[in-house]
């Protein structure tokens, strides 16, 4: 469930979006002291903050900046039509969107999804763009389907890149011929425990030719196959 934080001194403003973004299968948590929600921040865990910009004791801004000292979860602001300049530096300091007063609540949840999509979104980039795997001298880009072993490029082919990376996913860690059929193969084809053990004799083999020493790809006996790290 989507945890939403509000923090706003107008409680009727805050009672009637939650109720609302309740109904549409948000989680809420409404603060109108907007140093007690600061206190609270990490306890909640918000998946994003929805923020007036005017409050008494700390404006939003403020509690904005002390938020972005720890977290980089989505924020938006409420703000008046006259908060313009506000919002350029609302903008600068880290907000993702706003709403001027008064809004439509139908239109407010809209936002506060959009925001989370473009949030998500961010999150994936980001992992894809950390798709490397390291695994002792063996390096797997996932991105481009490309891998080396003691800093030599590996020639694979798109299923012998995918069955190195189950194994090698989990050092130390037995993966049967069942399992790797079904990590490795597409759904709906068929194949039997030999193609799985000619596709690990083709993968030992260019490992073996980057380097004659490998013995990273073990075969347990009657179960499949374990990736165990070198001890060099």
């Amino acid at each position: 469930m989507t945890n939403v934080v509000m923090v706003d001194d107008d409680r009727n403003i805050l009672t009637s979006m939650s109720v609302l973004l309740e109904q549409e299968g948000f989680q809420v948590t409404t603060f109108t002291d907007p140093t007690q929600a600061l206190k609270s921040f990490k306890r909640v865990n918000p998946d994003i903050a929805v923020l007036d910009m005017k409050m008494p004791r700390m404006d939003g801004l403020e509690l904005l900046s002390k938020i972005r000292q720890d977290s980089d979860v989505p924020v938006m602001f409420l703000t008046s039509v006259s908060d313009e300049a506000d919002e350029v530096m609302g903008l600068h300091m880290g907000a993702d969107d706003f709403v001027r007063k008064p809004f439509s609540p139908r239109v407010m949840i809209e936002r506060i999804r959009s925001c989370l999509r473009r949030s998500e979104a961010a999150e994936a980039k980001a992992r894809k763009g950390k798709a490397t795997m390291a695994r002792g001298p063996l390096l797997l880009d996932e991105d481009r389907y490309e891998a080396s072993w003691r800093g030599e490029a590996l020639a694979l082919t798109g299923t012998e890149f995918k069955l190195l990376q189950f194994l090698a996913d989990k050092p130390g860690f037995v993966r049967s011929r069942e399992q790797i059929q079904d990590q490795i193969y597409p759904q709906d084809v068929f194949v039997e425990d030999r193609s799985v053990d000619s596709h690990v004799k083709r993968l030992r083999k260019k490992l073996t030719a980057a380097d004659p020493g490998f013995t990273a790809i073990e075969s347990i006996y009657g179960v499949g196959y374990r990736f165990s790290l070198p001890k060099d």
